[in-house]
């Protein structure tokens, strides 16, 4: 959600939702329209912060539906200063998710297995995805224990056509700019606040050994394996 919706948002006071519905619906129609003929689209300021108002009252629900059926949300962060691996193996990010992700499999019902949908990327990229993960379950000891609860054949799928992914999308955007935790140090857009504090509620925790806290929202700054670490030191 850009910082525009928040000010268009902000220019006047709320409207009740039927109100604001209607100021909304009018405003995309006249931006179909103007897109349709290049000409003056006469949109009011009433419009534009209706529907700005309403594209944040449209994520609030989201998250409202998304706590009341108890949704959980992993997430790898990583920072975009953090070192790159050179080898072609699973990276860590997606390890650190399949770890937690297993964790919470873990505690479902036996029978209950998980499934990984991703947002489709180019065809090459997601033959190189499906073989990392292949070997990351075959030929890794950790990987050959979680097998047994995850789906080894991932769906890709459009983002656009699929509201799940959407969903997700909306999660992580608030996660990239809002949500901070752990050594998440990056400034973060304070008019996001409220929406990143329902994500922070979202997180699943769980405790493993007996005394290790784990929380569903991983932090890395840095990508690199143990040994390749090792090397540089």
């Amino acid at each position: 959600m850009r910082g525009q919706v928040f000010r268009l948002a902000g220019q006047m006071a709320p409207f009740e939702d039927e109100e604001r519905t209607q100021l909304a619906h009018a405003c995309l129609l006249k931006g179909a329209a103007m897109k349709g003929d290049g000409g003056d689209s006469g949109v009011t300021r009433a419009e534009l912060t209706a529907l700005g108002q309403a594209k944040i009252a449209f994520v609030e629900e989201i998250l409202e539906l998304c706590a009341r059926y108890r949704v959980s949300v992993f997430a790898s962060v990583v920072d975009r200063d953090a070192l790159r691996p050179r080898g072609d193996f699973l990276r860590k990010d997606y390890a650190y998710l399949f770890e937690r992700y297993f964790y919470f499999l873990d505690e479902q019902p036996v029978h209950q297995l998980g499934f990984v949908v991703f947002d489709e990327l180019e065809r090459a990229l997601c033959h190189i995805l499906i073989d990392q993960m292949g070997r990351y379950f075959r030929e890794t000891v950790k990987g050959r224990m979680r097998a047994g609860r995850v789906i080894l054949e991932p769906l890709f799928v459009h983002s656009h056509l699929t509201t799940a992914i959407q969903v997700a999308d909306i999660v992580a955007y608030l996660i990239a700019w809002g949500v901070r935790v752990g050594g998440m140090t990056r400034p973060s857009r304070t008019e996001l606040s409220h929406l990143s504090e329902r994500v922070s509620q979202l997180r699943y925790r769980t405790i493993r050994d007996g005394e290790y806290v784990i929380w569903s929202i991983a932090v890395i700054d840095d990508l690199r394996s143990r040994d390749e670490r090792n090397e540089g030191q």
